[in-house]
């Protein structure tokens, strides 16, 4: 008798706890279903993956769904936030430090946030592929490493240009955070349970709070009053040196959590995808234990589903493994073919998307900084009353705007779950209300109006940003996953570097910039109802 088709998240009920198999029936059924209906994110002749491949990755799906969200799935909720916290924390550095360093060194400040930005670029590009190539756990654990290490170093920085540079160093490991940590969580968890990937953007809000709690003291109390370019000596100007070394602190604090209190184990699916099915086996029954619970997966199980998705031919023999120095380079330099980018383009639907979600990274990535870096000169330009001008109005506004972003990722999770909206809908229907409420904040005249329009769009934006981080790596095979993370993340970083080049050379007064952002945002919304797979309900592979 043929073996029953395995229950998936596509099926309308998912597993609740209670309902959990204690057998073998679903890690068996998921062995066999390379010759059933699938209910993947692809269809076998739309992914462009291994067959083999895919049809052992839908094992190790059916093993985690057979384990359920336990606790060691929680905690790894918990440290894996904390690449969400950092990535949206250190942008909120670099704006809160912005007048006191140039205040101090009398230079054209946009070069800081030039130097942030191409670090980004360079940490989203370089982690994103060192994942697939070494693997999850030594790049989970090194960016929040180098981040930690290079801001604190940053805190005595005696010019701009060592600042600058510094402040490229530690981005480098920013920018490394999402494309490893979205792989690491999504590969850990159950399928019923993929939503919480969107949730997790619940991080990204309490990065802005925290920077904002920790600046508010330090900034206001250790800066020059009333200082002006070139007038502003280092002894009465070490507020923004405090904040630098907290927030290193804080990055270091985070990362020994992360690699001294929790264990996080290889990814299965990469262990797999390297031909280690034994170790990938061995992990999922520990991860299980943890759980205090058993898992049913054998190794002979995982072999069976390669070998039905392989025509029932063994495997060809290895060749003998060579074992000098030159022999260990070579099969480093060999990890690095094309392999991992031709997964993402190896149909042409898979290529369709995988173009879609580049462009909307792009748009988004120029849309967002170039609203930031100009509104405010914008709307100071036109008249409008910004109140007394004080410190205190400046925190209380932005510590306002943190706390509206948490409700809005919550709200993600749940939208993202519903019928005809999913992942698709929810992330066109935010990025075009945030491009709405961009063109509406250029009519403020009041400190009060424009903090209402702000939150407005901090609230969508979150939403928006929430899916996209998470609607990205479910859309590409694991294979090339943390390769088509570096690439998204790649072009929205090089488009952001766009934004404070515009800074340096444009007129601030302009309104142009404005309307453009907002343009940007509703043509990203719109062209990301073109993306032809909607993972809502399905397993990611």
């Amino acid at each position: 008798m043929d073996a029953p088709r395995p229950r998936t998240p596509s099926d309308e009920k998912l597993y609740d706890d209670e309902k959990r198999p204690d057998n073998a029936s679903n890690v068996e059924a998921g062995a066999h279903a390379i010759q059933a209906e699938t209910h993947d994110v692809y269809d076998e002749d739309e992914s462009g993956v291994d067959p083999v491949y895919l049809a052992k990755a839908r094992v190790l799906n059916e093993a985690f769904q057979e384990i359920g969200m336990g606790k060691y799935q929680w905690y790894l909720f918990i440290v894996a936030g904390f690449g969400w916290f950092s990535d949206n924390l250190w942008p909120i550095v670099t704006g809160l430090i912005y007048t006191p360093v140039v205040n101090e060194f009398n230079f054209q400040g946009p070069f800081l946030k030039l130097g942030q930005n191409i670090g980004l670029l360079v940490g989203a590009a370089f982690w994103g592929v060192a994942s697939d190539v070494w693997g999850r756990r030594w790049c989970f654990n090194l960016t929040l490493l180098i981040t930690g290490v290079f801001a604190i170093a940053a805190g005595a920085s005696p010019n701009y240009i060592a600042l600058c540079s510094l402040a490229a160093v530690w981005s480098i490991g920013v920018g490394g955070n999402l494309p490893v940590d979205s792989a690491v969580f999504l590969e850990f968890i159950p399928a019923s349970h993929q939503y919480l990937l969107v949730v997790l953007s619940i991080w990204w809000a309490f990065g802005q709070l925290v920077g904002s709690l920790v600046a508010w003291p330090l900034i206001d109390n250790f800066s020059c009053p009333g200082g002006a370019p070139g007038d502003c000596p280092r002894a009465e100007n070490q507020g923004w040196r405090y904040f630098l070394y907290a927030m290193g602190g804080l990055m270091l604090f985070c990362f020994v959590l992360r690699f001294f209190v929790f264990h996080l184990y290889e990814s299965p699916k990469y262990l797999m995808g390297r031909g280690r099915d034994a170790e990938a086996v061995e992990v999922i029954h520990k991860i299980a234990a943890y759980n205090g619970c058993t898992s049913s997966l054998t190794l002979e199980m995982l072999e069976e589903a390669g070998r039905r998705a392989g025509g029932g031919k063994p495997g060809a023999e290895e060749r003998p493994m060579a074992t000098s120095a030159w022999g260990a380079v070579m099969r480093q330099l060999q990890k690095f073919s094309g392999d991992h980018i031709q997964s993402l383009f190896a149909t042409r639907k898979l290529a369709w998307s995988t173009s879609v979600l580049i462009v909307v990274w792009a748009l988004i990535g120029l849309a967002f900084p170039l609203y930031n870096g100009f509104v405010d000169y914008f709307l100071q330009s036109r008249g409008a009353d910004f109140g007394d001008g004080s410190v205190y109005i400046t925190y209380r506004n932005q510590v306002i705007l943190s706390v509206i972003g948490i409700p809005g990722a919550l709200l993600a999770g749940w939208m993202v779950e519903i019928p005809y909206m999913g992942r698709r809908g929810s992330l066109a229907l935010s990025t075009v209300v945030t491009g709405v409420f961009l063109f509406a904040s250029t009519t403020a005249r009041t400190s009060d109006a424009l903090l209402g329009w702000n939150c407005a769009y901090t609230f969508t934006s979150n939403i928006m940003y929430g899916v996209l981080y998470a609607v990205s790596p479910e859309l590409f095979p694991t294979r090339g996953r943390g390769t088509g993370n570096a690439i998204v993340a790649s072009a929205n970083r090089v488009f952001g570097i766009m934004a404070p080049i515009i800074a340096l050379y444009a007129n601030l007064a302009t309104s142009a910039p404005i309307y453009v952002s907002g343009a940007l945002f509703i043509v990203a919304g719109v062209i990301a109802l073109g993306l032809p797979f909607e993972p809502r309900g399905k397993a990611s592979m």
